[in-house]
């Protein structure tokens, strides 16, 4: 789901109408509403400006209490929705089992309802860039619908950063994060002249190597080729240091004191589930106001 303009939409007197629900009051209130009020814009266009407007909506962004404003406003959107909402600042994605023709009913239902949240509270979504993904192949691919506009069936999205699949598959993910990081180590490579080691090392950790170690949890590939590909980025980079290139990789990599990218993503793998692990069991031991 994809909301138009999102940050530029949020109706400041309902903001402070939903600030107040939350209950916060007082000063605090009154500071926030004078840092949203009093603002004005223009525009400029071959050399020629306009009048200056009062700015009515939205959240300064590039700030760090402009996202959290917007947070409160669209927290209720789930409200009266059955299935599983996630909410992550402006992107929202809403999923579901769909066994039966009730299920893909109850769906629709629950688009049905984000539609009259978003009509209520100004806040309207750009259907053109909603889309549906179906995953697995047991059951048919019904069709949703919002406004009349029947969405678009993809069979790959990138979601903040990672490119899903239908079909679940890692491989594209793996070629778009290596194709980045060579990309970056190729540039590197042919602009930088002084190519010390401790200089080129902290380029590489910098630019070269977040690119293949992003949200490697979520997409890290288990077939031998995917690894062998990304391992690319590493065995090419660290040949790139004239002291080193002598040396096989496993030298290079001792000498530069580097995991492996695999190493580095078995422990991303590791403490991703120690952190699963450790939340659960703190929801778990977290005591109950219900009981007595």
């Amino acid at each position: 789901m994809d909301f138009a303009k999102a940050f530029d939409k949020v109706p400041h007197q309902r903001l402070l109408s939903k600030l107040k629900s939350h209950g916060i009051s007082g000063r605090v209130l009154d500071w926030i509403e004078n840092w949203l009020s009093g603002r004005v814009q223009r525009v400029q266009v071959k050399g020629v400006k306009s009048f200056w407007e009062s700015v009515t909506s939205g959240v300064p962004q590039g700030s760090g209490l402009g996202p959290v404003l917007f947070l409160i406003y669209i927290n209720d959107l789930d409200e009266d929705i059955l299935r599983l909402i996630l909410k992550f600042a402006d992107d929202t994605k809403i999923f579901s089992t769909i066994q039966s023709e009730v299920d893909a009913a109850n769906l629709q239902r629950d688009i049905d309802k984000l539609l009259e949240w978003s009509e209520i509270w100004q806040m309207n979504f750009k259907v053109t860039k909603c889309k549906v993904m179906h995953i697995g192949k047991q059951y048919s691919e019904h069709q949703y619908s919002m406004n009349g506009h029947i969405l678009e069936t993809v069979t790959e999205e990138k979601d903040l950063g990672i490119l899903l699949t239908k079909y679940r598959k890692v491989a594209q993910q793996c070629s778009k994060a290596y194709a980045r990081a060579n990309r970056m180590a190729g540039l590197i490579k042919r602009n930088i002249e002084n190519k010390d080691k401790k200089i080129m090392l902290r380029l590489y950790k910098s630019l070269v190597r977040p690119h293949v170690d992003y949200c490697s949890s979520a997409w890290s590939s288990h077939y031998k080729k995917n690894e062998l590909q990304i391992e690319k980025v590493q065995r090419r980079f660290t040949k790139i240091i004239p002291e080193l290139r002598e040396f096989d990789y496993e030298t290079r990599s001792r000498k530069l004191n580097l995991w492996s990218l695999e190493e580095r993503r078995n422990h991303a793998d590791v403490v991703e589930v120690f952190k699963m692990l450790n939340d659960s069991l703190q929801y778990r031991l977290k005591p109950s106001s219900s009981l007595t």
